[in-house]
């Protein structure tokens, strides 16, 4: 457990006043996220520690540098969890790499992103100020949206100093039930118009992965109404499949992650498919072109990331949308001193 806050705002302050970009880097397992970046390196792991938690408030306060192992083992000592499930991706990852990179696990649809649950932030701005947003309530809303703006913003608008997140229990009882499914679109999207207590949903290799969880009758009644087989060592396989530790992830074909509706149609595109969220995220491996994808998941009405691979990573930003993140990052980064050219080319 260490403050290296000071130590942090001066390299910081040096890197603008001198106009020299620098690179973010914590645990370094996500370093493969997004476009490249060339900049002196700016290392924050050592700024870390559980400095807030009361199990009854619900709520997490760490510094960035602090590893995701060692908050989930104290969120676990509580019967608590974090419900966004963050990929790690590696035993270095931290909390500011899973809050800058936005990415969450299989829960997300039915209990929210990691923006959802981001309660407040002290970051290091683009001026060099150390600044505080939100709270460490859901109650306390100054400043909550711009703490939420953290979130996936791949550290592109500051250093990521400390973090609040609303944390919740453990279920009591928890399965997962698996049967075959050749149209899982209309059967994923149809789960959610059942009362049952759905907290994961996937199609791999044929097979719909339903986990339930919730308490203990809820969980039994809702396995006698979908009926399948029931998955031993269940938490295994979602873990597996957060971490991308599945067959299916194993090639060097071009990975794509395609986000849309749960009910959108397949995007007319070769290659082989994963369906996490409920439908709503899609990896594809595929070796079609990065402008055929992109047009492809447009008609869908959708966007594709390009996860592993060699292309832009990010799906282009048009119109307002792109003239709004312009303007964020000219407020938080004026110099563009913060991992220049991560998201994209301009920013």
């Amino acid at each position: 457990m260490a403050d290296i806050e000071s130590a942090l705002q001066e390299r910081a302050k040096s890197a603008i006043d001198s106009g020299t970009p620098v690179a973010i880097i914590a645990g370094g397992t996500k370093s493969f996220l997004g476009n490249r970046v060339t900049a002196e390196p700016l290392h924050v792991a050592g700024h870390s520690g559980i400095v807030d938690y009361d199990p009854r408030e619900l709520v997490i306060t760490a510094r960035c540098g602090t590893k995701l192992e060692e908050i989930e083992q104290v969120l676990a000592a509580s019967g608590q969890m974090l419900p966004f499930e963050p990929p790690r991706f590696g035993e270095g990852a931290t909390l500011g790499g899973a809050v800058a990179c936005g990415l969450s696990g299989p829960r997300r649809p039915y209990a929210g992103s990691v923006r959802d649950h981001v309660l407040g932030c002290r970051i290091i701005n683009g001026r060099g100020e150390i600044l505080n947003f939100g709270g460490k309530v859901m109650k306390n809303v100054a400043g909550f949206d711009v703490s939420r703006l953290m979130a996936g913003a791949f550290g592109t608008l500051g250093v990521l100093l400390e973090i609040s997140l609303r944390v919740l229990p453990r279920p009591a009882a928890s399965l997962t039930l698996v049967h075959e499914c050749r149209d899982p679109v209309p059967y994923l999207c149809g789960l959610a118009s059942k009362p049952i207590p759905v907290d994961a949903a996937a199609h791999v290799d044929g097979l719909c992965h339903i986990r339930l969880s919730g308490s203990i009758q809820a969980v039994s009644e809702a396995k006698n109404l979908l009926g399948g087989e029931a998955l031993d060592g269940h938490e295994a396989f979602w873990e597996d499949l957060r971490e991308q530790r599945l067959p299916f992830f194993g090639s060097d074909a071009p990975l794509w992650r395609i986000a849309s509706g749960p009910s959108a149609p397949m995007p007319n595109l070769q290659g082989a498919w994963v369906m996490d969220w409920g439908g709503s995220q899609r990896w594809l491996k595929s070796e079609a072109g990065e402008g055929e994808v992109r047009r492809a998941t447009e008609a869908i009405g959708g966007h594709a990331t390009l996860f592993r691979g060699q292309g832009d990573a990010f799906h282009p930003l048009k119109g307002p949308l792109g003239m709004l993140h312009r303007r964020l990052k000219a407020a938080f980064d004026p110099k563009a001193i913060f991992n220049p050219g991560r998201l994209y080319p301009e920013f």
